[in-house]
């Protein structure tokens, strides 16, 4: 695979260890990047973005062979695994760096991500209201080491077995035929 013909997106919706769970798991998905996008000072730790102060979101960058599967499916997988109606939160992570959004990288991807949020919201499948931002990826900072591929290193502690393992499994049995290992 030539590297130009690699795409990325950034998203956010709760905890980037989740996210980056899900997405190591489907084909067509090169490389994912635990992360900080949104937000007002340059290379923030995880412990400025988590005081808040910052206007960080935890967020992955996804880089994907649009070839193989389109930053469309990205999404459809990205409503499929966070609630896009809490607003700052994610079940138990609360807080604007959990908040639900798209980092858009060019025109399409903006015009994609209101396409898809307009779509769910008028399904009728979220009882309220899509509260996922919609904006400009000004500049994504990678996380420190020790998040990335947390959930790989980390399965049998609680938070994973408890929040990222399900939907690891509700990924893994939706979405089979789309998965690196069958």
């Amino acid at each position: 695979m030539a590297e130009s013909t690699m795409e990325t997106a950034v998203l956010g919706g709760g905890c980037f260890w989740c996210l980056e769970a899900v997405y190591n798991e489907l084909r067509g998905v090169e490389r994912v990047i635990s992360g900080y996008a949104g937000g007002t000072a340059a290379n923030p730790s995880y412990e400025q973005v988590c005081s808040g102060r910052t206007g960080h979101a935890e967020v992955v960058q996804v880089t994907f062979d649009p070839n193989v599967i389109s930053y469309r499916e990205l999404l459809e997988v990205f409503f499929t695994i966070h609630d896009p109606t809490t607003l700052n939160r994610q079940g138990a992570d609360v807080g604007t760096q959990y908040r639900s959004a798209i980092f858009y990288q060019s025109p399409d991807q903006e015009a994609t991500a209101r396409e898809d949020i307009d779509e769910i919201a008028g399904s009728g499948i979220w009882r309220g209201p899509i509260v996922t931002q919609v904006e400009v990826l000004d500049r994504f900072y990678p996380a420190e080491g020790y998040h990335q591929n947390y959930f790989e290193r980390n399965q049998y502690q609680p938070y994973c077995q408890i929040v990222i393992a399900p939907k690891v499994a509700k990924v893994r049995e939706r979405y089979l035929a789309r998965l690196k290992r069958g």
